[in-house]
C-alpha cells in the first residue's frame, strides 16, 4: 500500500501476489455525493468525519477526501475500512464487518453489532497472548482469512477499564484509544464464526442448520449480489457459535476462557 508511510506499523507483511493500493489525500469539499455508489470499476463511498472516497478499480487508487491533519494510522484505520471492502469485493472476496482470533492453526470470525463489545473482546484476547487477525473488517478469499491492520480500537471506558490504549482523540465519529496488535500470518485458514450476544449468563451454544446463513447476512460488508452467491453457503456449513455473556467487566476474563475452550473443542 502506498501513501500511508507513517503507519506501516499497522501493515502486514503482504505477499507477492497480493495488488497494490495507492492512496491519494484531498481536503474535503462541498460535493460530498449525496448517495453511495458502486459499480463495476467506480465507487464513491462516505467515510467517517462527513468525508469520501473515489475508488478507482483499473488504477487501484483511491482517493480520500479527509480532514486536513488526519494521520496515516487514521487513514489506515477508520478511514479505509469501507475502501477496503469495495476493493476486495471487486476482487471476487468476501467481506465483513468483523474481526477475527486465532486458534491453532486457524481464525474464527467474530461478528456482532455495533454496541456488542467487539473490539473490547479482541483487545482483552489480545492483551492474553491469542492471535488476533482482524478488528473491525474480515476480507476473505474462500474461505482464507487475509490479515487486517495491526490494531484494535476501543472506546473511553473499556480503554480504562483493560488498563491499556494510546489515545488519539477524536476520529471519525468518536475518541480512540488504539491498542497494537502483535505480528501474523498474512492468511490463515477459516475455520468457524462467532456471534456476539448479551445475557445475564456466560454461554457457548451452537447455531444450527439455516440460522447460520441467516447469522451472517447482517454482518456482510457489501450489500450487493455476490460474485459467488454459493460462498454465502459453503461460509456457513462451518461451525458457528453463539456466545453469550454479562455486561459486566469482572466476568469478562472468565467469560473470554469459556469462549477460548468452545473453539478448543
Amino acid at each position: 500500500m502506498k501513501g500511508v508511510p507513517e503507519a506501516y506499523d499497522l501493515l502486514v507483511e503482504a505477499p507477492p501476489a497480493w495488488p497494490e493500493l495507492e492512496l491519494v489525500r484531498a481536503p474535503p469539499d462541498a460535493d460530498r455525493p449525496l448517495v453511495e455508489v458502486v459499480n463495476a470499476d467506480h465507487a464513491q463511498l462516505w467515510v467517517p468525519s462527513g468525508g469520501w472516497a473515489a475508488l478507482d478499480r483499473a488504477a487501484s487508487r483511491a482517493e480520500l477526501r479527509v480532514p486536513p491533519g488526519t494521520t496515516d494510522g487514521a487513514l489506515v484505520h477508520p478511514f479505509l475500512a469501507s475502501v477496503a471492502l469495495v476493493m476486495a469485493r471487486w476482487r471476487g472476496h468476501d467481506g465483513f464487518h468483523g474481526g477475527g482470533i486465532i486458534t491453532g492453526d486457524g481464525v474464527w470470525g467474530v461478528l456482532g453489532d455495533k454496541t456488542a463489545g467487539k473490539s473490547t473482546t479482541l483487545a482483552w484476547l489480545a492483551l492474553a497472548g491469542v492471535g488476533i487477525m482482524s478488528d473491525d473488517v474480515l476480507i476473505l478469499d474462500g474461505t482464507t482469512v487475509l490479515a487486517g491492520p495491526r490494531s484494535v480500537d476501543l472506546r473511553a471506558e473499556a480503554a480504562e477499564r483493560l488498563g491499556t490504549g494510546d489515545p488519539m482523540g477524536q476520529v471519525g465519529a468518536r475518541e480512540r484509544w488504539r491498542v497494537g496488535l502483535a505480528p501474523v500470518s498474512a492468511t490463515l485458514p477459516l475455520r468457524g464464526w462467532v456471534t456476539l450476544a448479551w445475557g445475564e449468563q456466560i454461554r457457548v451454544e451452537p447455531i444450527r442448520g439455516a440460522d447460520r446463513f441467516q447469522a451472517l447476512l447482517p454482518h456482510r460488508g457489501v450489500r450487493l449480489v455476490p460474485p459467488d452467491p454459493a460462498s454465502l453457503v459453503r461460509l456457513s456449513a462451518l461451525p458457528h457459535l453463539r456466545f453469550t455473556r454479562p455486561r459486566d467487566w469482572e466476568r469478562l476474563p472468565a467469560a473470554a476462557q469459556r469462549l477460548l475452550d468452545a473453539i478448543a473443542g
